[in-house]
């Protein structure tokens, strides 16, 4: 038994050691058909000068998720996203300072409302592809391809491909989002049967335009929701 550890009756909580608790946001977007990540280059140590997830310790005023709004709405300056706890991370060494866990978000962003910009912490900002990440601070790494896998099969069953939309789209650019996280292709004909078939579209009446090619329907989603419902 770890020596400053005693009995849940005996121990004096002023005197007890507490570990750091920190968020990290995993900030989802895609762009350039591809799905990337929002990192920072940190400018202070531990590991200066890598790049990590935008983070930081918890306020002693505000909750969890309080601290993951603040955080994302620093890092790129948007706020009323799709934004959920993910996981925490809590190995004894992860952080050289001190004892820290980690209460990880995911955030699903369209990258037309983005305006990133560096932290106190960061010396530069930047968005990289899933499938060419540099090697990254502290269990960053974990994190990130940890929450991968929470998104694809969250896509699978939920609406949440709406935050990674404008408010008009076409059907084409729907599916290719399920493309892009799944990595995948996907039937177009079966895809757009099913999707119609579910009703949670409504048809904006308008289409395309400035096009070279045939116009195509813009459709919106029914409800900003999340709606569990299969979808693939």
């Amino acid at each position: 038994m770890a020596k400053d550890r005693v009995d849940d009756d005996k121990f004096d909580i002023t005197k007890l050691k507490r570990p750091s608790v920190t968020v990290d946001i995993i900030i989802f977007s895609i762009q350039e058909s591809d799905l990337k990540i929002l990192l920072i280059k940190r400018k202070i140590e531990p590991f200066k000068k890598s790049w990590a997830l935008p983070g930081g310790f918890v306020w002693f005023d505000e909750s969890l998720k309080e601290a993951a709004e603040r955080e994302l709405m620093e890092e790129t300056g948007v706020k009323d996203v799709y934004l959920e706890q993910l996981y925490s991370f809590g190995d004894v060494n992860r952080d050289p300072r001190t004892r820290v866990i980690t209460i990880a978000y995911y955030a699903l962003i369209n990258p037309d409302k983005i305006k990133l910009k560096a932290d106190t912490d960061a010396s530069d900002v930047a968005w990289f592809s899933l499938k060419n990440l540099p090697k990254l601070a502290f269990d960053h790494d974990r994190i990130a391809k940890y929450a991968l896998k929470r998104l694809r099969w969250k896509i699978e069953y939920t609406t949440v491909a709406y935050s990674l939309l404008p408010e008009k789209f076409t059907l084409t650019q729907l599916q290719k989002v399920y493309e892009v996280i799944l990595d995948r292709k996907v039937d177009k004909r079966n895809f757009r049967r099913k999707i119609l078939s579910l009703k949670i579209l409504k048809d904006t009446k308008e289409m395309t335009g400035d096009v070279s090619h045939r116009p195509a329907k813009l459709y919106s989603f029914k409800s900003k929701e999340l709606e569990n419902i299969e979808i693939i």
